[in-house]
């Protein structure tokens, strides 16, 4: 039988998710893995949420409700990790009005970017993120698309000093941005690194993530599933009969698993707009993770 994010949510038991969805009763049958953060030694969950279009909405009842329930489905399942940043919209506010009506801001990992040119402007751009996330300290403060960087990483590095945020970061999510993102992995004291890596989009595996790995910079994977290009190419086809002995009930999981067959990855933010799918992704991060070799025929089941 084909196995899909549909019979996933038969297989957890999910079938009544909708509008009536009831996260607050839905347990977790294992914890989700976690990861070790090099440069402090904390533990991160695997599977994070991005935010990127999907929370670029307004605060209506029927647009809000959804995505509080996103967020309370990642912290059920262990998770923790909220990436955002200016360049989505209303995200970050979107994402702060969450934190702050279900008062969560302590249990969440909040990452978001600096996207703008100039020191002054960084500044200001940041500290407006703080108060649109309802977080006073941010967790992870990204350089987005290594814009303006070299300006930046100082303010940055200013900021980690005198508390203001936890952790400093790099991201793109472009291939062709994968040689200026080394130059900065081997030259600046970054904590993070966030780039594109999947089944479909593989030059990361040989790249950036054996050199976070070698520099002890942890890594956060955008893109995991191409924007559905890769639920495209899979639509008409069955998961390999093996898949359950790894926990893998659907496509998304399937996908997610390949990725965290890489040790060298810390977490990975898959965004949705929709709870069963949140449901969904965060079961890519329980279970067993399937080895280099099986990772290798993964390639070759698509």
């Amino acid at each position: 039988m084909k196995q899909t994010r549909r019979s996933l949510l038969k297989f957890i038991g999910a079938s009544t998710l909708g509008a009536s969805l009831k996260l607050d009763t839905l347990k977790a049958q294992e914890r989700m893995i976690q990861r070790v953060i090099p440069s402090s030694g904390g533990l991160l969950p695997v599977i994070g949420l991005g935010t990127s279009r999907v929370f670029d909405t307004d605060f209506s009842p029927e647009l809000l409700k959804p995505r509080k329930e996103i967020v309370k489905a990642l912290l059920n399942f262990g998770g923790s990790l909220i990436d955002s940043s200016p360049m989505y919209g209303r995200a970050e506010a979107l994402t702060g009005k969450i934190v702050k009506d279900l008062n969560i801001g302590e249990q969440l990992f909040l990452a978001t970017k600096v996207w703008i040119k100039g020191k002054e402007a960084g500044e200001i751009q940041m500290n407006a993120s703080s108060v649109k996330l309802n977080k006073a300290v941010i967790d992870l403060m990204q350089i987005h698309n290594l814009l303006d960087w070299k300006t930046h990483i100082k303010t940055l590095y200013q900021w980690k000093e005198e508390g203001k945020i936890n952790y400093i970061g790099i991201t793109h999510s472009r291939s062709n941005a994968f040689g200026q993102m080394e130059k900065i992995i081997r030259k600046e004291s970054i904590d993070f690194a966030q780039f594109n890596y999947s089944l479909g989009e593989t030059e990361a595996e040989n790249r950036l993530l054996p050199l976070c790995r070698d520099m002890g910079v942890a890594t956060i994977i955008n893109r995991p599933f191409m924007r559905g290009k890769l639920f495209k190419a899979t639509a008409q086809k069955a998961l390999p009969n093996w898949c359950h002995e790894f926990n893998i009930n659907s496509w998304s999981q399937f996908f997610l698993k390949f990725i965290l067959a890489n040790d060298a990855v810390t977490n990975i933010i898959p965004a949705t707009s929709k709870p069963k799918h949140m449901i969904d992704n965060l079961g890519g991060g329980i279970g067993p993770v399937p080895t280099k070799e099986l990772q290798k025929r993964m390639l070759d089941s698509v």
